[in-house]
């Protein structure tokens, strides 16, 4: 490690993506991993971050408590649960560390204090740090420019059956860009399920509809219209 270097920590390290982003820390350049956390109890607790990334020992032991590696860290990645984040956003604005959120599943008030967090300490806070699914938002806000008010808005995602939240981050994300474009609230427009005999559908709905299964990584689809010809004399 060098004095330039940023010192990265990351939070659920022995999660599918925490052991990731060990990876990518130490395939990238001008970062070093400073710590590895996990939850209070974990049978990761001691282990080197590198083996349990399956890259061989880095010398960063898995640790359960961000005050006792508060000095080995500048940044603070976490993609874990809300009330942990919110916990280590608590933390970080005392101790002045930045942090890169990808935690999904925040009610109002945890998105309020991440917000309030961000005027004191760096923050970077996505649904999802996908490059295509960030294109996607943007295409998604152009089509409901153009389009929304006319068809139908449907949201599907798919993930695995892990997965806690739902819909998705990202399903709300691509619901949030669409109602911004048409000049809607999602909270005010947002169906989350539908069953049994539900009325005609409001026609400024935005509609989700959830899978989770095996060990989808994640697929989402927003449908604005379908043509189905039902005889060759219908356009």
């Amino acid at each position: 490690m060098t004095d330039s270097q940023i010192r990265i920590a990351i939070a659920g390290s022995g999660g599918r993506m925490g052991r990731q982003l060990i990876q990518a820390v130490q395939q990238a350049q001008g970062v070093v991993l400073g710590a590895a956390l996990e939850r209070p109890g974990s049978s990761l607790l001691g282990t080197d971050a590198g083996e349990l990334a399956g890259i061989g020992a880095l010398g960063v032991t898995v640790s359960e408590s961000l005050q006792k590696v508060a000095d080995d860290f500048d940044i603070l990645i976490d993609f874990t649960r809300p009330e942990g984040t919110l916990a280590h956003l608590a933390f970080c604005v005392e101790h002045r560390k930045a942090m890169v959120i990808g935690t999904t599943g925040f009610d109002d008030a945890g998105k309020a204090a991440i917000r309030d967090a961000a005027q004191q300490i760096g923050i970077v806070f996505a649904a999802n740090f996908s490059v295509g699914v960030n294109v996607v938002l943007k295409l998604l806000e152009k089509a409901a420019k153009v389009m929304g008010d006319y068809t139908d808005i449907e949201i599907v995602e798919a993930h695995h059956r892990h997965k806690v939240d739902a819909p998705s981050g990202t399903a709300l994300a691509m619901g949030e860009a669409i109602a911004d474009a048409l000049g809607r609230d999602l909270k005010d427009c947002a169906v989350y399920a539908r069953e049994g005999h539900t009325g005609e559908r409001d026609p400024h709905s935005i509609g989700f509809a959830t899978i989770r299964a095996g060990d989808i990584v994640g697929e989402h689809t927003a449908m604005f219209c379908r043509h189905r010809g039902t005889g060759r004399n219908y356009p």
